[in-house]
């Protein structure tokens, strides 16, 4: 692939205002093994390495909101298949018993649901977030199996009852910790832009182009671009 081509997967404006054709693509089986052993590799080091870190966190989470500094909420993965994705707690305990009311602040458009400043997160809450702090306990996952380093974000399963054939295209791979819409605004883009970004993904990851996407998402995370 050529330097313009590779410098495209990050944010190709011109892709993400159509819809292309949904595709099949065969890959060698050799890759999956390959992406598998990366993720091990990755996920490993990066839990050993950035262990004070989540230490740090989760006693900053106790000091100042009582309840479990973690939390477990239902995910849809590979094929449909349902998973529970560890965080960080970053919102009161219970918050979630007032998700409902929070519904008219929405400010994400297709069927998903982010507020800028929830008033449901606690004082570390915002903080962790816009330094992807809370995502640190995903690595957990991916070392289980039921998420890859590099994918597409892992849904709730009441968005993907909303998605429609494109969108759900994105079930066909593992879900990930990063992939091209973290490196290119996360929440800054639109849903359809998002969708497409998970496609054009699909349809033309490598395990090298996997590495290439973890090094963006160092930087990405520092700059604080688009995480809410």
């Amino acid at each position: 692939m050529t330097p313009g081509a590779e410098r495209s997967l990050v944010v190709d404006r011109a892709f993400v205002r159509t819809k292309p054709l949904v595709r099949r693509r065969r890959v060698p089986k050799s890759w999956f093994a390959a992406k598998r052993a990366l993720d091990l590799g990755i996920a490993s080091m990066a839990l050993v390495v950035l262990s004070p870190v989540l230490a740090v966190a989760v006693i900053g989470i106790v000091v100042v909101s009582p309840g479990s500094p973690f939390f477990l909420q239902e995910r849809v993965g590979r094929n449909g298949t349902r998973f529970r994705l560890f965080k960080l707690r970053t919102m009161v305990d219970g918050a979630h018993l007032h998700h409902d009311d929070m519904l008219p602040l929405n400010e994400a458009d297709g069927p998903v649901f982010k507020i800028r400043n929830d008033p449901r997160l606690h004082p570390l809450g915002k903080f962790l977030r816009r330094t992807s702090i809370d995502e640190l306990p995903n690595l957990l996952n991916v070392l289980r199996g039921e998420m890859s380093v590099v994918g597409p974000r892992p849904p709730l399963p009441g968005e993907v009852a909303h998605y429609d054939e494109y969108a759900r295209r994105r079930l066909t791979v593992k879900p990930g910790i990063t992939c091209l819409w973290q490196i290119s605004g996360r929440s800054n883009l639109q849903f359809d832009e998002w969708m497409r970004l998970d496609n054009l993904y699909i349809d033309t990851w490598t395990p090298l182009r996997d590495l290439s996407i973890v090094a963006r998402t160092v930087p990405a995370v520092l700059r604080g671009e688009g995480a809410h």
